[in-house]
């Protein structure tokens, strides 16, 4: 391609991401983004200005390259572009796809102060997907070994980052996962039409050619407890086991049938595939022809409802207390489902589950909601409009409302301290618990959050680590 000057970089429109169309893939679960082209990477690389201090990398949690990287693919060189990439970054594939770019990375853009921000998750993702495609996932050297072992508490992104980053520096790796796949929130929790597992399975097996291992249906506090992780030999504990004990609202009738949380329902289609029941044991409600309501605004409330639809949901609802302009979840993830025909009904908030005498699901009582003051998350709190409430009638009920710490660790290690909601106390700098030799990040830590935070703190205690195990000082 010409060397084009800055003004005509800036004339060069944000390149479209071709997709599934809507009433196609709302039946399947074939990934919804198809991924650029080699002309439409290239030409998107295009809008890159190459800046002097490039901020966009102050908004990337692992601090990729991302002037560097993009730089290259502009030139064509997609192999030496996903090498940049995976100097920080052990997941490309994945992070390209469910990160959300708009708010880390690319809100730091200069494009975008008048122009729409360099589409950069979508090249990080076009040249990790190259490089497994062409070659296969190229594996970097491994440092000679240094005889100290590390125990990884969960496979999610967290622990996976970290174990990329250890295995490199010559420790032993073992990665714990209470599950019987690898890849936590990646495999269970966001959908097959988001995030393909064979492009997660590929990224695991990369570091399996590393060195790590791995260990399955080992849940750590009762298979073993982190006192006796010690006791068998290993030097530090790095505890990644994410957030994974579902909050439910606390109104009556959710204990009829029907009523799942996000978690149970999310779990039983991507992890145990249950949407090619009966090919597959377990099973999920069938959704054919039936009402369905997420409640919640958060991305795992658009996996949620976007999966009902596609279990063949005749009418699909999310539910939300506030309005569209205060939900949490991505707005690719919400314009998508509302393509899908998802119906968003905001300003409604649930009052009362509704059964029949067999116990079964048939309906939720709500009230319209409008927004007073903003409360401490800075949104403005929803309030309720007297004599508002009506009925829905619903089969089944996903409540996604977040989730909060598993307590297992928590009662078997008191002397790791945590706060009021569960979570661990980390020194954010290292990471470091009150306990010695023993490290945490991720959800376990922040609470719910991305992929890409959770995978910043695990190279955060993957450095404070190997900081511990060869600096006798830093213990």
């Amino acid at each position: 391609m010409p060397v084009l000057t800055k003004k005509e970089r800036m004339q060069i429109p944000r390149q479209p991401m071709p997709e599934q169309a809507p009433l196609e893939r709302n039946k399947n679960f074939l990934e919804v983004n198809l991924g650029f082209t080699e002309e439409l990477a290239r030409m998107e690389a295009q809008r890159c200005l190459q800046c002097p201090k490039p901020v966009c990398v102050e908004g990337c949690p692992v601090g990729v390259q991302i002037r560097d990287f993009i730089k290259l693919v502009g030139e064509g060189d997609f192999l030496g572009a996903a090498a940049i990439i995976k100097e920080d970054n052990a997941l490309p594939a994945v992070c390209g796809r469910v990160c959300p770019q708009e708010e880390q990375c690319e809100a730091r853009c200069v494009m975008s102060a008048k122009h729409d921000a360099v589409a950069i998750g979508r090249l990080e993702r076009f040249v990790s997907d190259y490089e497994r495609e062409k070659i296969g996932i190229r594996t970097p050297q491994v440092k000679p070994k240094t005889g100290k072992k590390v125990a990884i508490v969960g496979s999610g992104p967290a622990g996976l980052s970290c174990a990329g980053d250890l295995i490199q520096l010559g420790h032993d790796v073992t990665v714990f996962e209470a599950l019987h796949e690898i890849g936590g929130v990646l495999i269970y929790g966001i959908p097959e039409f988001r995030l393909p597992k064979n492009i997660v399975k590929a990224e695991v097996d990369a570091l399996k050619t590393l060195g790590v291992e791995f260990q399955t249906n080992a849940v750590i506090g009762l298979t073993d407890t982190i006192d006796e992780l010690f006791e068998n030999g290993y030097h530090a504990v790095f505890i990644a086991v994410g957030a994974g004990l579902p909050y439910f609202m606390n109104i009556p009738g959710e204990n009829f049938n029907g009523v799942y949380s996000a978690n149970e329902f999310l779990t039983r289609v991507n992890l145990m595939k249950a949407y090619k029941f009966p090919e597959y044991d377990t099973p999920v409600f069938d959704c054919k022809n039936k009402n369905v309501a997420i409640f919640g605004g958060g991305n795992t409330a658009m996996d949620a409802v976007r999966t009902a639809k596609r279990l063949g949901a005749k009418n699909a609802y999310i539910m939300y207390r506030r309005s569209e302009k205060e939900m949490p979840a991505r707005l690719e993830e919400v314009h998508h489902a509302k393509q899908e025909g998802v119906e968003f009904v905001f300003l409604t908030n649930p009052l009362e589950f509704l059964g029949d005498e067999n116990g079964w699901l048939r309906g939720v009582k709500v009230q319209k909601m409008e927004l007073g003051e903003p409360d401490a998350s800075g949104r403005r709190r929803p309030v309720p409009i007297p004599n508002s409430e009506y009925r829905t009638d619903l089969d089944m009920a996903v409540v996604a409302i977040g989730n909060g710490s598993n307590p297992i660790i928590q009662k078997t290690t008191p002397d790791i301290s945590y706060n009021k909601w569960g979570n661990i106390l980390v020194d954010e700098a290292t990471m470091k618990t009150s306990k010695q030799g023993v490290f945490a990040g991720g959800d376990i830590v922040s609470g719910g959050a991305t992929v890409i935070l959770a995978m910043g703190a695990g190279r955060t205690a993957a450095k404070a680590i190997n900081n511990y195990l060869t600096n006798s000082e830093a213990r």
